[in-house]
């Protein structure tokens, strides 16, 4: 049998390049060899993230195998700041950090991380007294994410201190209920290259005319503003409130209640924002209730809601050129799946539940001549009857088959994903 130290290290790299993050790491154990040539190639843990706890458990050993594979993603769990500490000598280069379950008052050892552009702060079991850790990162956060953080400072204080991240585009601030915020006017005048935002909207009240309007837009000047997430949903708003929302094209809305109120508020959004591009819907009305305004610019649609056949077809007159669908009804979807080939010639991607649909409805989404991704939301199974409470989480023989027939039959062109991967900023709000 060949050596591995006769093949050239180029052609050992590229066979690497294939392998998962996981299958990386099992090679590296196998040999010092390749364990060298692994952790000593930037490009092969490119976009590679790791997660730290319980600290002492760490040897140099293990932090000079992070330091020589440059990693720049780092989730830390249950974190003080001797840890953060720890964390800038040996990887001083980190650009992407979560803190879960932060156990100190205050982060001011963030700013030893001089290249730090995303950060994300998420379920602290401590209020945090101060937000002015921001401020030393006033220069260079691109991305911020508080979520569930308890913070002893008053609503106007965390808004003054995000207020002065001038490079921030992307914010995600989700909380409670307990924070009120009146209006985002003032953050939205100070964060002119912001494009996402997600919030918390529990207000159960009508927002102000100036919720979104920054101070200083003025003559008929836009927000930047192109993706809104709206996380607790209960907020009144007429067309004037949605104005300053021009550049608006994606729209995601979390409802706060599963059982709806008398008025759906979401019609409104919908025929102010007929620029629209992609809409997500989670909870709230059914689907029939606003159908008819959806916009005819979407080309992305995620409805996890209560719907009826017939409000599909109302949504394919609506949105006759969608690429992409995210379906998961309240009810079985059974009788969907074999509808969509007809009513959404166009899919090239589709996210669906597989339990309850039929092998010949699960193989009847080949005639859907454009998609090549399909995504099964429900990659599990009970391997005994007998015993539902062992849960194997993994794709079963039956969608394996079902996913081998479908590949074969569309000559491998549609690529079937049953696990996905979170973005380590990703809250467990979404």
């Amino acid at each position: 049998m060949m050596s591995a130290l006769q093949l050239l290290p180029e052609l050992w790299l590229q066979v690497f390049s294939f392998l998962s993050w996981r299958d990386k790491l099992s090679v590296r154990c196998t040999c010092t060899h390749f364990r060298h040539l692994l952790d000593k190639t930037r490009p092969l843990w490119r976009g590679f993230s790791v997660v730290l706890q319980n600290f002492p458990r760490y040897n140099r050993s293990f932090w000079r195998s992070l330091a020589q594979r440059h990693v720049g993603r780092v989730s830390l769990r249950s974190g003080k700041r001797k840890h953060l500490k720890q964390l800038s000598t040996w990887l001083p280069a980190i650009d992407t950090l979560r803190l879960d379950d932060w156990r100190e008052e205050s982060v001011d050892e963030l700013k030893l991380f001089l290249q730090l552009k995303r950060l994300s702060v998420t379920s602290c079991s401590i209020q945090l007294k101060r937000m002015d850790f921001l401020f030393s990162l006033s220069h260079q956060l691109t991305q911020l994410s508080l979520c569930n953080v308890q913070l002893t400072c008053s609503a106007p204080h965390l808004l003054a201190a995000i207020s002065k991240l001038t490079r921030l585009t992307s914010l995600r601030l989700h909380h409670d209920g307990s924070l009120r915020i009146p209006t985002l006017s003032g953050v939205l005048t100070h964060l002119p290259e912001l494009t996402h935002l997600s919030c918390t909207m529990i207000t159960y009240k009508t927002l102000p005319h100036d919720y979104f309007s920054p101070a200083h837009l003025t003559g008929g000047a836009d927000l930047k503003l192109s993706n809104l997430q709206l996380l607790n949903y209960d907020a009144i708003v007429t067309q004037e409130v949605l104005q300053p929302l021009s550049n608006l094209s994606n729209l995601s809305v979390f409802h706060l209640y599963s059982v709806p109120g008398p008025t759906c508020h979401l019609q409104t959004w919908l025929t102010s924002l007929q620029q629209l591009r992609s809409l997500s819907v989670h909870g709230g009305h059914p689907l029939g209730v606003y159908a008819d305004c959806l916009p005819s610019s979407l080309v992305s649609l995620t409805l996890c809601l209560d719907l009826q056949p017939e409000d599909l077809h109302v949504v394919s007159l609506r949105a006759p050129h969608l690429e992409h669908l995210h379906l998961e009804p309240w009810s079985s979807s059974s009788n969907l799946v074999r509808l969509l080939p007809q009513m959404f010639p166009h899919l090239r991607t589709l996210r669906i539940r597989h339990h309850h649909v039929s092998d010949a409805d699960f193989l009847s989404l080949q005639q859907l001549r454009r998609l090549d991704t399909l995504e099964v939301l429900d990659s599990f199974h009970r391997p005994d009857p007998q015993d539902p409470s062992w849960v194997v989480y993994g794709p079963s023989p039956r969608l394996l088959k079902l996913t081998s027939d479908l590949q074969e039959r569309t000559n491998h062109r549609v690529r079937v994903i049953t696990s996905s991967h979170r973005d380590p900023l990703t809250c467990d709000c979404v």
